[in-house]
């Protein structure tokens, strides 16, 4: 396949790059696509072409703005194959994973927000004693900035552009420089569907070139973000003298809690064995709600490891389109880079490695010798203190540890500077409900991990973020509320 030029989608026109940068396949380490290296140039025209554009789209009504993006969810749902085999490459995920997540998810995304939104309603009460009545009304903001990550590219900047879009916004998108394939193919979709120009823009670039100035930008009032937290404290230091609302989905080092109580038998589907494999390792473990510290109580730490390291050795590693793999690449050689620094300060710190990199001879088929793949690995014997367990490492890695009791764990679990999520695994509901209100963090999974109700507020807490997106809370942030008294 030959590389593919990405082009930035400014007033509804595709607008020819004046440097690019390069961004390889990660299952290959070879060249995949070419991508705009854009500046601050870019994003001013982009910033002035949704600002034209919001007044006739903050007007449009409610139901016209719905029918849109039912037809964009449409549009993506019928060429559901193609952006996965994009996404699938660009990313370095399995190709099934991009089918079964990635994709729908976007689609679902388009149709929640067209279809709960315009049940929403405000606030109203009457005031007899002065023969007036009062109701709220929400407003659309303006220019909002949408800055998305690299590990669910489609799926996360999706969650973003609907509510915006319905609230009656212009937006300007900046997608990970990593992962911006789907985003542009995306743009094309935006176009055949009939937005109007400059409602929909995207940019495409790094952070200093791209990221900083959307933040910065005068007429930007709304900056959604998801990534890493050290970006997202940057960005809440640049918005702070504009006084821009902002919304920070950020870092998470969740941990999984398991009680003596829990059956370490059963198997299959919905089993505390497979649970605990998928949310410590989908998506080559680079999920921001991901398990990367386990906390097993020490009368079943040894029989939870006798299941659980040959359970992870089954795990197949290798190239995203091959069956049965349920680990792809990680996203770029410096990720790689990193994850490996973290198993060796492990190693170096007396962490046992019971499997995966430095354990497991990993065979990949011709071709794929460069890829960036990293075996499925888990750690114990660690220290607390240790970077390992303190520190996001995003990748397939995890570390086990003893508790002694609920206070320990507890104690434990909330250690670290993140709070995104974590979750309680025990038979006895009243250990679940006290740890559960004890744990801090934004959402906490009973028996269970990653059931989402998007009806629900998401987000964390301390480092992990600021604000929540689901359907009220998005609407609300994308929106401005006004108070209208009538005396009658």
């Amino acid at each position: 396949m030959s590389v593919l030029l990405v082009k930035n989608f400014i007033g509804g026109v595709f607008v020819e790059p004046v440097a690019c940068l390069d961004s390889f396949e990660p299952a290959t380490g070879k060249l995949f696509a070419s991508i705009p290296d854009s500046s601050a140039d870019s994003v001013d025209c982009a910033v002035a072409a949704a600002r034209s554009a919001f007044e006739h789209w903050s007007s449009t009504p409610i139901a016209k703005r719905a029918d849109l993006l039912l037809k964009l969810a449409d549009a993506i749902e019928e060429n559901a194959d193609e952006l996965a085999e994009l996404e699938s490459r660009d990313q370095g995920k399995p190709l099934w994973l991009a089918k079964a997540v990635d994709i729908p998810r976007a689609v679902t995304n388009f149709r929640l927000f067209a279809r709960a939104v315009p049940h929403q309603t405000g606030k109203s009460k009457v005031q007899e004693e002065f023969s007036a009545v009062n109701w709220t009304e929400r407003e659309a903001v303006g220019v909002c900035g949408l800055i998305s990550p690299w590990n669910l590219p489609l799926y996360l900047l999706t969650f973003k552009m609907a509510p915006a879009l319905m609230a009656g916004n212009t937006i300007v998108c900046k997608p990970s420089e990593m992962t911006s394939v789907t985003a542009f193919k995306l743009c094309h979709l935006v176009s055949r569907v009939g937005f109007p120009p400059g409602v929909v823009n995207v940019v495409f670039g790094t952070g200093p070139g791209v990221g900083e100035r959307l933040v910065s930008h005068p007429d930007v009032p709304v900056v959604s973000f998801t990534g890493s937290t050290v970006t997202g404290k940057r960005i809440a230091m640049a918005a702070a003298p504009f006084m821009k609302k902002l919304s920070l989905e950020m870092g998470g080092k969740n941990a999984g809690i398991i009680f003596d109580d829990v059956d370490l038998e059963t198997s299959g589907e919905g089993s505390l064995i497979s649970t605990l494999l998928r949310s410590c390792f989908i998506n080559q473990g680079e999920v921001c709600l991901c398990t990367s510290r386990l906390y097993v109580q020490e009368t079943i730490f040894d029989a939870f490891l006798r299941k659980f390291v040959p359970a992870v050795r089954e795990l197949k590693v290798g190239p995203n389109e091959v069956p049965g793999v349920f680990c792809g690449a990680l996203v770029s050689k410096e990720h790689k880079a990193k994850v490996l620094h973290y198993v060796g300060v492990a190693k170096n710190e007396g962490g046992v490695l019971h499997c995966g990199h430095g354990v497991d001879e990993l065979v990949l088929p011709e071709g794929y010798e460069n890829g960036y793949y990293v075996q499925p690995t888990v750690i114990s014997g660690l220290d607390e203190t240790s970077s390992c367990i303190t520190e996001e490492i995003f990748g397939p890695v995890v570390t086990v540890s003893k508790f002694t009791d609920e206070a320990d764990a507890i104690s434990k679990a909330n250690a670290v500077e993140y709070g995104l999520c974590a979750s309680v695994w025990s038979k006895n509901v009243s250990t679940c409900m006290r740890m559960s209100r004890a744990l801090k963090v934004g959402t906490v999974w009973v028996n269970c991990w990653m059931v989402r109700c998007l009806d629900m507020p998401f987000g964390g807490v301390k480092a992990s973020g600021r604000g929540r997106e689901g359907i009220e809370e998005s609407m609300e942030f994308y929106t401005e509320s006004k108070t209208i008294c009538l005396k009658y």
